[in-house]
Parts: structure tokens; C-alpha cells; sequence
């Protein structure tokens, strides 16, 4: 049966088929192959796949991302960030990495954050004098963060297909956030300088207080929401409900640019995102099923155990493994077919497996800015009206880095552990 879930995905994939009905077509042969297993387990685990508490996050975190960027907030996180960075020789950037950030801890989604935020700051570094493709870089770059600073939703994905607590990999998702945040913005700054680029990033700067005033209700949402799930007010699934609210009243209260009459285009969307998201969780759990049931895992691990006997070998060839495939399988079918695969082979080796699903995270996560398939790539492309081509060598020096911060996050597992040492005590 493995065999023949292995190549049926694989040849699948190569014809282009979406990468939902492949995972279902692929355990649909499988099961055949196998012969001695009903059709009708097709419809059951998949049905069981998605149902599940801490899934109902995910569209209501979808709809509070789209609530916000509809409501005004984007614009003022820009100018709160603008008036906190936007001073110096390369601030304008520095401000898209930061408001990327921001925004993340309230979308949970790196698509979300590219078009939200890079409509108004691509255009505005290249009025600024910046290359429209170094700006479009960095803003596909930054937007990664989006599934790194909590609420992200692959950490949700994560926490569900290994049954790792969601609370404990959103707290470990804020070290390597800030840290990949850092790498960026002196990346930036030391691009900005050699290149002569970004020296009047200060004109139209708001001052601090007023940016932030303004900035106050949005900024408020985050806080509620984390703090909340860090002090176990409510759950991560519960906080979605809370965004939900939050963004509401934000929107519509404070800001007043959100309408009754925009409602039902932005819950249209949320729905078409949502199924997309859904049908490829419902496929994977199937498919899941079936290679766990073949004894594949087990085969793997020990295979890899008597390959690599040292951790950090291990953690070396996994990290590569993951950037191959993030960039050619959407990341949340590629963590909830791999995730349940490794993480037991990790945790093995001594690796915690909170600590592991940022590796993963962070691994796929690069994935979303590499050709061929990096959604974040294209999104940029989109918002910056230019061909995938003519971004891919300004890109490359952000890969670089992301892949520099990646290596720290993975042999220093107190940027990911510390945080969650520190607030949950364990």
C-alpha cells in the first residue's frame, strides 16, 4: 500500500491535480491496492479528520484577519510602525517588517498579511525611491511571519495532526518571530545603506503619540487575544471568537470604515478560504490514517535511526527535507501529511516536540517565498504588478537570512522553548 500511496501522490502532484483531490485520489488507490479495506473508511476519516474543537479556529481567525484588513487597522499599524522606524536611512522597510509582524498577531495568515500590507507599502517604497522588486521582496519575506507570530494557523494544524498543545506552540512561536523579524530589518538597513536607497523614509512621519493614539484600538486586539490565551482566560479556539468580536467592534466603533454592507463579501471569502483550508485537513487526515496504519512511520524512524545517529544530524537532513517540499507542497497539506510522520521520530532524538513544530513551521514557512509554488512569492508579485522573474535575485538575500535565523531557532531550542519555560512554567 505505501507504494502505491507514494506514487499515485507523486504522480499527481506532477500532473498539476490540486493538492486536495491528490491526497484524496492517492488514499482512494491506496485503499484499493490494499484490498482488504472498505471504501466507506474513505468518508468516515475524512469526516473525522475535521472534527475536531481546536480546528473551529481556523475560520473564525480567517475572519477576523479579513474583518481587519477591511476596518482600517492596516493603515494604522503602517503609520504607528512608520513613526517608530521610519526615521532612519531604510526606515520605510523596516516599517514593512515591523507593521508585517503587527498585523500578523492578528491575521494568523502570510497571504492576509502581503496583500493588506503591501498595498499601501510597496507602493510607497517605490515612491520612496526603492527597486520594485527589492520591495517586493521585502514585503513577501516579511509577510512570512504571519504563520510564525500567534495566532498562526499552521501552529493550529500542527498542534492538531501531533496533538501538541496550541496555547504552548503560540507562546513558541513569538521567539523565532521576533528573531527572523531582527535578521530582516538589519538586513534591510545594511541593504538600504550600501545601495543608497531609502534616505527620505522620514518625510510625511507622523509623530509617535499621535500614530500611536490612533493605532490604540487596533493594538488592543492582539492584546486581548494573547494575553487571554497566555493567562488561561480562554483557549487559543476560544480567542478566535474573541478576534472575531474585537474586530467588529474595532472596525465599525472605533475606526468606523467597516460597513454593514461589506459583510457579506468578506464572509464570502472567509467561507472560500475556510473550504479550501478544510477539504485539504479532511484529505490529509485520510491519508494520514492509511500510511500510519501501514507501519510506514515506524519503518521511517527506524531507518533514520540507523542512518543518523546524532540529533543534530538528524535535525540537519530533516530541515533540508522540508525545504525541498515546502517548495512544492502547499504547507498545511505538507504539515499534516509529515507532521504526524517526524514528530515522533523527533521527539526520539531528544527534540521537544513544541520545539520541532517551529522548526517545521519556520522550514515550510521559507517554502511560501521560493519558487515554484511560494504563495507569498506570487502574492507580492501580484500586489507589485511584476513577473516572478524579476524579484528572484533581490530575493535571494532574504532567503539567506530566513535560512540563517532558521538554523539558530533549530540547534538553539531555548528561542523557541524559553518563552513557553518562562510563561506556563513548563
Amino acid at each position: 500500500m505505501n507504494a502505491a500511496l507514494g506514487l499515485s501522490l507523486a504522480i499527481l502532484f506532477l500532473l498539476g491535480v490540486p493538492i486536495a483531490v491528490a491526497i484524496g485520489l492517492a488514499s482512494v488507490i491506496g485503499i484499493e491496492a490494499q484490498g482488504r479495506l472498505p471504501l466507506l473508511l474513505v468518508a468516515q476519516r475524512m469526516f473525522t479528520g475535521i472534527d475536531s474543537f481546536p480546528l473551529m479556529a481556523i475560520p473564525l481567525f480567517i475572519l477576523a484577519g479579513n474583518l481587519m484588513s477591511a476596518g482600517g487597522i492596516s493603515q494604522r499599524l503602517v503609520a504607528l510602525a512608520k513613526s517608530i522606524v521610519g526615521g532612519v536611512q531604510g526606515g520605510l522597510a523596516c516599517t514593512c517588517v515591523l507593521t508585517c509582524m503587527l498585523f500578523a498577531s492578528v491575521s494568523g495568515s502570510s497571504v492576509a498579511t502581503t496583500f493588506a500590507i503591501g498595498a499601501i507599502l510597496i507602493p510607497a517604497m517605490v515612491t520612496h525611491g526603492y527597486p520594485r522588486p527589492l520591495a517586493a521582496s521585502i514585503q513577501a519575506s516579511s509577510a512570512e511571519l504571519g504563520v510564525l507570530i500567534p495566532p498562526s494557523i499552521p501552529l493550529i494544524l500542527y498542534g492538531v495532526s501531533t496533538d501538541t498543545s496550541v496555547g504552548k506552540l503560540f507562546i513558541a512561536g513569538l521567539g523565532p518571530g521576533l528573531l527572523i523579524a531582527a535578521s530582516l530589518m538589519a538586513l534591510v538597513l545594511i541593504l538600504c545603506r550600501i545601495r543608497g536607497i531609502g534616505r527620505e523614509d522620514g518625510a510625511g512621519r507622523e509623530g509617535l503619540g499621535r500614530a500611536f493614539a490612533a493605532a490604540l484600538p487596533a493594538l488592543l486586539v492582539p492584546v486581548v487575544i494573547l494575553g487571554g490565551i497566555y493567562s488561561g482566560i480562554f483557549t487559543p479556539t476560544e480567542a478566535s471568537a474573541v478576534a472575531v468580536a474585537a474586530a467588529l467592534v474595532v472596525g465599525m466603533a472605533f475606526y468606523r470604515e467597516l460597513r454593514v454592507r461589506d459583510l457579506p463579501a468578506i464572509l464570502t471569502q472567509t467561507v472560500i478560504s475556510t473550504s479550501a483550508i478544510m477539504i485539504i485537513i479532511s484529505a490529509a487526515a485520510l491519508f494520514s490514517f492509511l500510511i500510519t496504519r501501514s507501519g510506514l512511520p515506524n519503518d521511517i524512524a527506524s531507518w533514520f535511526q540507523g542512518v543518523f545517529e546524532s540529533r543534530i544530524a538528524f535535525l540537519l537532513v530533516v530541515n533540508l527535507m522540508l525545504l525541498i517540499v515546502g517548495m512544492f507542497i502547499e504547507t498545511s497539506a505538507a504539515i499534516l501529511v509529515l507532521a504526524p510522520i517526524l514528530t515522533p521520530i523527533a521527539v526520539g532524538y531528544g527534540v521537544d516536540p513544541v520545539h520541532f513544530g517551529l522548526i517545521v513551521v519556520v522550514n515550510l514557512a521559507l517554502g511560501m517565498i521560493t519558487p515554484p509554488l511560494g504563495v507569498n512569492l506570487f502574492a507580492a508579485c501580484q500586489v507589485a504588478n511584476l513577473p516572478v522573474e524579476k524579484i528572484i535575485p533581490q530575493l535571494l538575500w532574504f532567503v539567506l537570512t530566513v535560512f540563517a535565523a532558521l538554523m539558530v531557532i533549530t540547534y538553539v531550542p531555548a528561542v523557541s522553548l524559553w518563552p513557553v519555560q518562562l510563561i506556563t512554567g513548563g
